[in-house]
């Protein structure tokens, strides 16, 4: 978790910095701040009409009874790729974009189940929870 809290507080800053600057190189600065801006309101645009589609889905799926574990980790997804939109940069601008998308978002979603499936067998990030007295003691084992 370190690493990429590491990664994402330092190289990713560093990168966007660099992207911006040659971006800014090729068609200027003020070019640059725009498309920035635009990318930026775009974002919000598609935030909200996505995000408004996701959450009639989970209202519509628990009035008939069914458990929305898709359209909630849509959500999750939307909801990542917002604050990445939102964040000045264009990588994480192409990265927010890839996650508030559906076609794409359909990708990223089937490689997360993968790996939360192959956490799951594996037993990684399992709490185990003693059960307590009354007292508030611990059960003898």
């Amino acid at each position: 978790m370190l690493f990429y809290l590491i990664l994402f507080f330092t190289i990713i800053p560093i990168a966007e910095i660099y992207v911006l600057i040659k971006v800014g190189q090729h068609i200027g600065a003020l070019n640059t701040v725009m498309i920035v801006v635009f990318i930026g309101l775009l974002g919000i645009i598609l935030f909200r009409l996505e995000g408004l589609r996701v959450l009639y889905g989970v209202q519509r799926d628990l009035q008939e009874g069914k458990m929305p574990a898709g359209r909630l980790l849509d959500g999750l997804l939307i909801l990542v790729g917002a604050i990445l939109l939102i964040i000045p940069g264009l990588l994480t601008d192409i990265a927010g974009f890839i996650l508030i998308i559906p076609f794409t978002r359909f990708f990223i979603k089937i490689l997360l189940r993968k790996k939360l499936q192959n956490m799951i067998d594996k037993k990684q990030g399992v709490i185990n929870v003693r059960s307590y007295r009354y007292g508030g003691d611990y059960e003898k084992e």
